[in-house]
């Protein structure tokens, strides 16, 4: 009995997501992305103090029962700012992402199926912006926006653009000559039809590899520029602030600069591992479409 299209799509779901479960790192990633999420959406719950209330009794206390991962110079628990800078970071990777999926994915998808002259526009603006490293691009852009969480998670997500659109594009070139998309432009199918019933839905596996692989470079990008000053501004709590402010008391406190530094490395792993486990479950060359 030949299955049918629905059947087929279901069983090379629940194959792709047992051979997710078989890759332990990818597993790794996604529990520790999930709880980096959960941090930020219950920071007010979570933080045992306020991250931003100074106790001059408790400057540079070392770690203890009192205060898990110490006080700064200033007396703030550091557990609590971890956790509030957690949440700055997830909070830019993720709305950046989605902003430059949002500008990002239409360009893309216009440039691939359309082609000629806008497929020649848009291509130029993706040749013309990674001229600029990433990181470079971004910092350019908080500067000119201002410092601000706000106009940082504008300068990244703007920076992301160009790799959504090149995505898209090439995924829109290879499945607007599949069977099935052919057949809906024989049928009498409009462009909107096309595109978004039946190009996008099947490019969705490389988008969801994108997002992975973006979310990490924002968390990076949004602690480097707290770090330069033009992030998240004192004395709102950043990862990137925290290892600002560690600088000059590596020596007496060293834990104001490992355990911001720890969260940062940890959450960027996460995402590029689950990135990576899912480039190799949702690999399009290896999927029924």
């Amino acid at each position: 009995m030949t299955p049918t299209p629905r059947t087929a799509k279901r069983r090379a779901g629940g194959g792709r997501l047992r051979a997710l479960r078989r890759n332990r790192l990818a597993l790794v990633g996604g529990v520790i992305a999930a709880v980096f999420i959960l941090v930020a959406l219950l920071a007010p719950l979570i933080a045992p103090y306020d991250p931003s209330r100074p106790d001059f009794g408790n400057v540079l206390a070392a770690p203890g029962w009192s205060h898990w991962l110490g006080t700064d110079e200033l007396g703030r628990d550091q557990l609590s700012r971890v956790v509030y800078g957690a949440r700055a970071s997830m909070q830019v990777g993720l709305v950046a992402v989605v902003l430059a999926f949002v500008i990002g994915v239409p360009l893309g998808l216009a440039g691939g199926y359309h082609g000629k002259f806008t497929d020649g526009a848009i291509s130029r603006l993706t040749d013309t912006m990674p001229a600029f490293p990433f990181l470079v691009l971004a910092v350019g852009l908080a500067a000119i926006l201002g410092p601000s969480l706000t106009n940082a998670t504008i300068a990244i997500g703007i920076s992301q653009i160009p790799a959504v659109i090149r995505i898209t594009r090439a995924e829109t070139l290879r499945l607007k000559h599949v069977d099935y998309v052919r057949a809906a432009i024989a049928n009498g199918g409009g462009d909107g039809t096309v595109l978004f019933r039946h190009i996008l839905p099947n490019a969705t596996s490389a988008l969801i590899v994108q997002a992975t692989v973006g979310i990490p470079a924002a968390i990076i990008g949004e602690a480097l520029l707290s770090f330069l000053g033009l992030g998240v501004q004192p004395p709102d709590p950043s990862l990137g602030v925290m290892l600002s402010g560690a600088q000059s008391f590596l020596a007496p406190a060293p834990w104001l600069a490992v355990f911001p530094g720890l969260a940062t490395v940890a959450a960027t792993l996460a995402f590029n591992l689950l990135g990576d486990g899912l480039r190799d479950v949702l690999d399009p060359r290896g999927g029924t479409r």
